[in-house]
């Protein structure tokens, strides 16, 4: 079976190009890094069979990070490969130089130069480009599938010797950066020969003159962050869940009130409790879910994500990461399991290390029906606040928690952060609707999953006693018995009730499980998102709040304690044992620390009007952040010596 290699520079389009060659759907990303590991997928050529693999993107065979290694030793693992080297037509002269270094390895390499639409800055002339280098080159537009069809018949053609006349004898006895002259050299030789410039302008754009503004930036990034979950917990999805909400309810009452024709027993509670109601939070929740993924998709896919990368590089760089640790972040905020496995992609070990234990701290999707349904109880319209607030307070937490380890255990060298800017990109909804759909089966056929089972374990757990006895004619449940046990360690932070610290120990499993457990525990029917609400508040509930401090506190605590046991397992295979149960452990005891701090302070001012204590919140958040804006304008044009010595640096601009 013939193999073919993709192989580009990050940003060029392969993954695109395997998707639409083999009729996939793989994560696509405007970023360097989005490909992390090879992908492989067999698909027909007429009628000859095809394994296409997809490599992440590299700049030249001397890789320069862990993704550039895996494609680096694909390549050099079989040398009868054809490689579609993919080329980016607005960035030809560094596309170029890959292609040099392959041809010099003597491999059989076809030249696809991806043309992205309209937005193009010079015109090319293949036949002359062809003439010149000896080898096939074909124009594609790997989005839009024109001309893969011609790309096809040439990955059918037999090897073609290039003409590459730089390349002797004298040519390995240079060093490195000579040889790389001589490549450049050579490249801009064919680019006058066979381009014509049409737009000098191409990727400069008014919007970065304002979104990296050195003031602007950060509060421009808060703004973006604080719409979408406006659009997201809010307006937009609060709308599409009571609708769905509604939908559910009609479809499974007549099936309860033919199963209550049978009695009220054990079964009938098993399948409205345990089973409906598992399926009442998969489903409640899905438009909140789906929301934040298609905002997260459209900042990715328009350019944005690589300058909020940029935004960060300088704040990040303090604490021992980069600016590459930023795209891992912000995936954690979507789903914990998936931004650990980028970490791999950070050269440094210890910065991998710090980055993969940190994406636990960001609130991932999961959280968002607890946030929902407890905080909406009592702060109502202004829970928006205190969303964005948990937030950046696990943004803030992060940020100290890597700086404690890069000031003890963990300390990382100063590391090389390459980052391009793409040109802003008008988003593709359909693939923005591929990444949302490949989410969003994920979501009901794993997480869903998880949540109905594990709903049934707990409805087991605190329906039936250890001499499975029905406790709901009377007596105490397994759950009740191990809840008691572990109630009096969270009393201090003013949820020491038995029926909580149950709903949290099922959030190990899954977060969305703490919520459908609230559910169960108070008898309603988890769609009911307001009687829920109004559930936690009543004395008459098993699980009842009794101020807004012991709810805040129990947000907090389910915003840091350990993630779901994916998340763990994920850990384990990317940082080892040692370092996932010292994961484990630091985050209960920062999410102990920080809940019994934030409960003991909101109830002193509580007694004042509770919402003081978030206004203060908020402006202490503001200041921190215009702190780390001062400090990163104040170190812009230093030398890298500024912060081991007090004299005035003599860089700067």
């Amino acid at each position: 079976m013939k193999q073919v290699l993709l192989v580009g520079n990050p940003n060029c389009g392969k993954t695109t190009l395997f998707n639409s060659l083999t009729r996939s759907n793989e994560h696509v990303g405007n970023w360097h890094g989005v490909t992390t590991e090879e992908k492989k997928k067999e698909f027909f050529i007429k009628d000859e069979k095809v394994m296409l693999v997809d490599t992440p993107g590299l700049y030249s065979l001397l890789p320069l990070s862990f993704e550039e290694q895996v494609s680096v030793d694909t390549i050099n693992s079989n040398s009868d490969y054809k490689i579609v080297n993919l080329c980016d037509k607005n960035n030809l002269a560094r596309s170029l130089f890959l292609s040099l270094c392959l041809l010099e390895r003597g491999l059989d390499v076809l030249i696809a130069i991806n043309n992205f639409g309209k937005r193009t800055n010079c015109r090319i002339d293949y036949a002359k480009m062809k003439k010149i280098f000896g080898i096939d080159i074909v124009e594609i537009d790997a989005a839009n599938k024109e001309d893969l069809s011609t790309l096809q018949e040439l990955i059918q053609q037999p090897k073609k010797q290039a003409n590459l006349p730089y390349f002797d004898n004298s040519f390995q006895k240079l060093n490195i950066r000579q040889q790389c002259e001589k490549r450049y050299s050579y490249i801009d030789e064919i680019i006058a020969c066979c381009t014509m410039q049409t737009n000098t302008t191409y990727g400069n754009n008014w919007f970065d003159k304002i979104a990296l503004n050195r003031w602007l930036a950060f509060p421009i990034f808060l703004l973006i962050l604080a719409g979408v979950f406006y659009l997201t917990f809010f307006s937009l999805g609060a709308f599409l869940s009571a609708t769905l909400s509604k939908f559910l309810e009609v479809v499974i009452s007549p099936i309860l009130n033919f199963l209550e024709g049978f009695g009220r027993g054990w079964v009938f509670d098993l399948f409205d409790v345990a089973i409906f109601g598992g399926l009442n939070t998969i489903f409640t929740f899905l438009p909140q879910v789906v929301l934040l993924f298609f905002f997260l998709a459209i900042l990715e896919d328009s350019g944005y994500m690589s300058r909020v990368a940029f935004i960060f590089e300088d704040i990040l760089g303090s604490i021992g990461l980069s600016g590459r640790s930023v795209y891992t972040l912000l995936m954690g905020f979507g789903c914990s399991t998936s931004a650990i496995m980028t970490s791999r992609t950070m050269d440094d070990k210890n910065a991998k290390i710090k980055t993969a234990l940190l994406c636990p701290y960001m609130s991932c999707s999961a959280k968002i029906p607890i946030y929902t349904i407890i905080g909406g109880a009592v702060f109502g319209a202004k829970n928006i606040f205190v969303i964005l607030g948990l937030y950046l307070l696990g943004v803030l937490i992060s940020i100290f928690v890597s700086q404690v380890l890069n000031k003890t255990i963990l300390k990382s060298e100063k590391q090389s952060f390459i980052l391009e800017f793409p040109p802003y990109r008008r988003t593709s909804l359909k693939r923005v609707f591929k990444i949302i759909w490949k989410n969003l089966k994920e979501f009901v056929l794993k997480v869903g999953s998880i949540i109905l089972a594990m709903n049934v374990v707990v409805w087991f757990l605190s329906s039936f006693s250890f001499t499975f006895a029905y406790t709901k004619n009377g007596g105490v449940s397994i759950m009740e018995t191990f809840g008691k046990m572990l109630a009096p360690i969270f009393s201090p932070l003013g949820f020491g009730n038995w029926a909580i610290v149950s709903c949290l120990l099922s959030g190990f499993v899954a977060k969305e499980v703490v919520v459908s457990s609230i559910a169960m525990f108070n008898g309603i029917d988890a769609n009911s998102t307001k009687l829920l609400s109004n559930s936690i508040l009543l004395p008459t509930s098993v699980i009842f709040f009794k101020t807004k401090a012991s709810i805040l506190a129990f947000l907090v605590y389910c915003l840091l304690y350990t993630p779901c046991v994916s998340s763990v397992a994920m850990l384990k295979q990317e940082v080892g044992t040692k370092w996932t149960i010292f994961s484990v452990i630091s985050q209960l005891f920062v999410a102990y620390v920080v809940s019994l701090l934030t409960y003991q302070i909101f109830l002193a001012f509580e007694n004042f009007g509770g919402l003081v204590f978030v206004i203060l919140f908020a402006v202490l958040t503001i200041v921190f952040s215009v702190l780390i804006v001062i400090k990163k304008v104040k170190r812009r044009g230093c030398c890298s010596f500024c912060d081991k010595c007090n004299k005035k640096c003599d860089r700067r601009k």
